[in-house]
């Protein structure tokens, strides 16, 4: 019997394992499934089909067309006034024409433009990718947390409601007086309103991570042993060397730069000469009452300069230049925020590092303290009420600290992640 309840079991224990909603399993559910990371996706495709329209300007264009007509003509009379003899034809004409522009200086600058286009589009996929992830985590540890902190504030309540009781018996005994009943029961109500508030935080948590991961029957299947530590710089020089290498803000900032100076020498081609070479061969029959049929081949040069255009090149040209110097000092701006963001991630690493192991050591000290005060209350020592509802309001926070502090510190570290360009898909390894 004893072996056959060891099987079931066991067969339950590895059932709840196969069932539980994993740290990866989450993060890559909502990499794979985010409505705003797809549509990232899909503006890598455009700026793709940008580059074959730049690759476009430099190949040639083919025309074909044709025409058909009838003529009707009802009544032809000369200048003597006498009838004309009526000669219809209906005329059709054949052609196919090729152009290729031999001189463009701006197409040069726009073909580079879109090949920066695609780094721009993989860096802000990039970007998006992180700040997806990092509301993923954000919300599959919130709703542990709120879980958590449900299941501490719901124990404190079941507690002080049995210290009330607990307390109404000994008023009856004459061991204490009213007023400690007052303070038990004034501490169970409020026992009550942060209870009440643990659920609705509770609610939120989880309506926040069906948004961002996805559908979650049961919270209890998130599993926070399944969060790992992940791979940190060592020290503050090396993140902010990573960060100079992958964060994807400082890339996309200094892309936006080149970008803007191919957009310069594109308003500055503008004003410089162009010129095409076409050849057209067209087929006519039925041309006329004269002519039966036709073939003609045409080569055409055309050389154009725009001399002048009211200004407006001029004006285009000065706009690019300012937008260029823009960008150019927004890139500075992102260098130094930069490093001031990694420093900030970094700091709060260490400082979270260090919250955690003060905390803990609380949470160890006050549960101590308050076990030895309740039982020295129960035992019907000279402890009071209001000691005993300090060392549990003590111990509460301290469990509440402890999971905040618990959260804060995987925050901080993928946090860092992302600070320092390191927050994707491939880093975590959830492809």
């Amino acid at each position: 019997m004893k072996k056959f309840l060891v099987i079931i079991l066991s067969y339950l224990f590895i059932c709840s394992g196969v069932n539980a909603e994993t740290f990866t399993a989450a993060i890559k559910k909502a990499y794979k499934n985010n409505s705003e990371l797809n549509a990232e996706r899909e503006i890598l495709n455009i700026s793709e089909q940008e580059l074959k329209i730049s690759k476009g300007a430099y190949l040639p264009t083919v025309t074909l067309s044709g025409s058909k007509s009838q003529e009707d003509t009802g009544k032809l009379t000369n200048q003597n006034g006498s009838s004309a003899t009526i000669n219809d034809v209906d005329p059709s004409v054949r052609s196919i024409t090729i152009t290729q522009t031999l001189i463009d200086f701006g197409r040069g600058a726009e073909l580079k433009k879109s090949k920066i286009g695609i780094e721009l589009a993989k860096a802000k996929l990039l970007k998006k990718e992180q700040d997806i992830l990092y509301k993923s985590i954000a919300a599959y540890t919130g709703l542990i947390t709120a879980n958590e902190k449900l299941k501490i504030n719901r124990s404190n309540f079941n507690l002080l409601d049995r210290q009330v009781e607990t307390d109404k018996i000994r008023l009856e005994r004459g061991n204490i007086s009213l007023s400690d009943v007052a303070q038990s029961e004034s501490s169970l109500a409020g026992a009550q309103a942060k209870l009440i508030q643990a659920e609705n935080d509770f609610l939120t948590s989880k309506l926040n991570y069906e948004n961002v991961i996805g559908k979650l029957d049961d919270p209890e299947l998130l599993d926070k042993s399944s969060i790992t530590e992940v791979n940190l710089p060592k020290g503050l020089n090396s993140a902010i060397e990573l960060s100079q290498r992958n964060n994807p803000d400082l890339i996309i900032a200094q892309l936006e730069y080149e970008q803007s100076k191919k957009d310069t020498k594109s308003a500055r081609s503008d004003l410089t000469p162009s010129a095409t070479l076409s050849f057209d061969r067209s087929k006519s029959d039925d041309l006329n009452s004269t002519y039966d049929e036709k073939e003609q081949d045409t080569l055409k040069a055309i050389v154009t300069w725009p001399f002048y255009s009211g200004g407006k090149n001029y004006a285009n040209l000065n706009k690019s230049k300012s937008l260029e110097l823009q960008k150019n000092l927004l890139l500075d701006n992102m260098t130094t925020k930069n490093q001031t963001d990694v420093a900030g991630a970094w700091s709060n690493y260490q400082s979270n590092k260090s919250l955690l192991d003060s905390v803990r050591a609380q949470v160890n000290a006050a549960e101590i303290a308050n076990e030895g005060i309740v039982a020295e209350y129960n035992s019907g020592s000279d402890r009071t009420t209001l000691e005993v509802i300090q060392s549990n309001s003590l111990l509460l926070n301290a469990q509440i600290s402890l999971v905040d502090s618990e959260r804060n510190y995987i925050l901080s570290q993928f946090n860092l992640l992302k600070s320092v360009g390191l927050l994707t898909s491939n880093y975590l390894k959830i492809k």
